[in-house]
């Protein structure tokens, strides 16, 4: 009976560390695409003013 407790804990322990690393990683992922955009929109204003001065 404890043999069989031990190994129902020892898979929820698992699977609450699997769960909490993909909800990082899914946070991680929202962060890293606002920043990828933002990156891409200030690139792009900032070639848009740059072309504007030259001409």
């Amino acid at each position: 009976m404890l043999r069989i407790l031990g190994i129902a804990v020892a898979i929820w322990i698992v699977l609450s560390v699997l769960g909490a690393v993909f909800e990082f990683l899914t946070w991680a992922l929202v962060i890293g695409a606002v920043l990828f955009v933002g990156a891409a929109a200030w690139s792009a204003v900032k070639g848009r003013s740059r072309g504007a001065i030259r001409r």
